[in-house]
């Protein structure tokens, strides 16, 4: 679903069978994030954050007032934004984590934010603010880096082509994209050296 000024999409992803899920992201409008989990028969039983910054965020300890839930965030933006809140669970690159039958692998990509993190979910990835259709995240923000982003981005390369990129925003002329097509067409993944990528970004 697309929500807020920001045109933010949050996403759930969760096992049919067992009827539970988690929202990725929850931010601007959670009661309207509560009816959709409502409308789709499934119990909202945790939240990924993608990265800190609040147009991802701010909806997160109306979400916990709400439903209990635990919260996923990388351990460095944990400690980078101190944050405090009940039922807070730090990952690291690599970790899973199961919602019934289903997988989330955690994928740290620093560069927009020191903890930024993707979510691999079988074919899909869901990219937060580090990739875009046809674009990356910003690299001049508090937290931000360049290298990082670069290392971040060379390492998504390396997913197959046939996986499905659903992006953090609405930035785009589409919802979703393939690892395929932004290999191929998005400018930021054609860069062959750290240097020729930092001269692009820094001007």
């Amino acid at each position: 679903m697309e929500v807020g000024p920001m045109q933010n999409f949050i996403y759930f992803v969760g096992d049919e069978e067992r009827k539970e899920c988690i929202v990725v992201d929850p931010a601007w409008n959670v009661d309207a994030i509560l009816k959709q989990g409502e409308k789709d028969g499934m119990k909202i039983v945790g939240a990924f954050i993608t990265h800190g910054h609040p147009d991802h965020v701010n909806g997160v300890e109306k979400l916990i007032e709400k439903t209990d839930c635990k919260i996923y965030v990388q351990k460095k933006e944990k400690d980078w934004l101190g944050w405090k809140w009940a039922g807070l669970n730090p990952l690291q690159n690599g970790d899973v984590v199961e919602i019934g039958k289903v997988k989330i692998q955690v994928i740290h990509t620093p560069g927009h934010t020191p903890g930024s993190q993707c979510l691999l979910v079988e074919n899909s990835l869901i990219s937060g603010d580090t990739l875009f259709i046809n674009s990356c995240g910003r690299i001049d923000l508090p937290g931000s880096s360049p290298e990082e982003m670069y290392h971040s981005l060379e390492s998504l390369k390396k997913l197959q082509d046939q996986v499905l990129l659903f992006p953090g925003h609405n930035y785009a002329d589409r919802v979703s994209s393939s690892m395929g097509s932004e290999k191929k067409n998005n400018p930021y993944l054609q860069f062959s050296s750290l240097r020729d990528f930092l001269r692009a970004m820094m001007g």
